[in-house]
């Protein structure tokens, strides 16, 4: 009788062993389903160009998981990255690698790549041109072609509209669509929504935005002939491009985990984020360091 009562207790601890095997596996897997049922709070703060992505997909995450309450929130990729490092917020979203914004500790925080972000110059259409030269664009954003009729457009005064000195979206625009160069002081504005705004109800005016923020209001610039579609971005044809990077300080925890883990799920990568104007991470057909350094996939 004591044998059997033993090999009765073995055999549920064995049983519960394999259950709670089963569930962590489901729950990774499927990046769906929240690690507890307790209330999680999390809150994501940065990048304008990230925010609408992580916003849709919160909101199907916490259908599935309703005890999730998810606030996201923009602000700029330097904001995102200093209020992560410092403890304020759960999710820093940024479109540049924490090693390249100044006194930031890189080294504190865990990057979570979930899609790539295109930028392009944008102008309103009274402009009167699609294409110009990387020159030709290099030398609108530091003053030196002054009127659109320079380049082929109409007889209008160009109006540049820059981003805030903390943003992603213009750290990503400078490196790799002005080849670094330093742009005129002119108006800034720290929220793509303004700027598409901005633009779409301003003659004469330029300024660059993700792609996901551009609609059939503005006029995107192809430059010297390439259009910044899909199938440019991914072998590095259309150059300015950046990731989209959630950080967390330190390893996250199970539940943060389970959302992050949600948004390079197929249904997120396939689904949401192509119809917002991003592209999936597992479509590039070519990976960027930090350093500039481009490698075929």
């Amino acid at each position: 009788m004591k044998k059997l009562t033993g090999l009765l207790v073995l055999t549920g601890i064995l049983l519960a062993g394999c259950g709670g095997g089963n569930g962590a596996t489901d729950s990774s897997s499927s990046g769906s389903n929240a690690a507890s049922n307790d209330k999680v709070e999390i809150l994501a703060v940065g990048s304008t160009a990230l925010q609408p992505l992580v916003e849709a997909a919160q909101e199907s995450f916490k259908a599935e998981n309703p005890n999730y309450e998810i606030t996201v929130q923009g602000g700029g990729s330097g904001t995102g990255l200093s209020q992560v490092a410092a403890g304020a917020v759960t999710i820093g979203n940024s479109d540049v690698f924490a090693e390249e914004k100044d006194g930031v500790p890189a080294d504190e925080l865990v990057d979570h790549k979930v899609a790539v972000v295109a930028m392009a110059p944008v102008v309103n259409k009274e402009a009167g041109v699609k294409d110009i030269t990387k020159q030709q664009l290099i030398d609108i954003f530091t003053g030196k072609i002054k009127n659109w009729k320079e380049v082929g457009g109409a007889d209008l005064e160009i109006s540049v509209v820059n981003r805030a000195s903390g943003s992603g979206t213009r750290a990503t625009f400078e490196k790799w669509g002005l080849d670094g160069a330093e742009t005129i002081q002119t108006q800034e504005q720290d929220s793509s929504g303004t700027v598409r705004q901005i633009v779409s109800q301003t003659p004469g005016t330029i300024s660059y935005l993700a792609l996901s923020y551009i609609d059939d209001s503005l006029q995107a610039l192809a430059i010297d002939g390439v259009e910044p579609t899909p199938e440019a971005i991914e072998t590095n044809d259309w150059t300015i491009w950046s990731y989209e990077h959630m950080y967390t300080k330190g390893e996250p925890d199970a539940d943060v985990k389970a959302f992050l883990d949600y948004m390079v799920t197929d249904e997120v990568q396939n689904g949401i984020v192509k119809e917002l104007g991003y592209l999936p991470i597992t479509e590039m057909k070519v990976e960027r360091t930090v350093d500039g350094e481009v490698k075929d996939l």
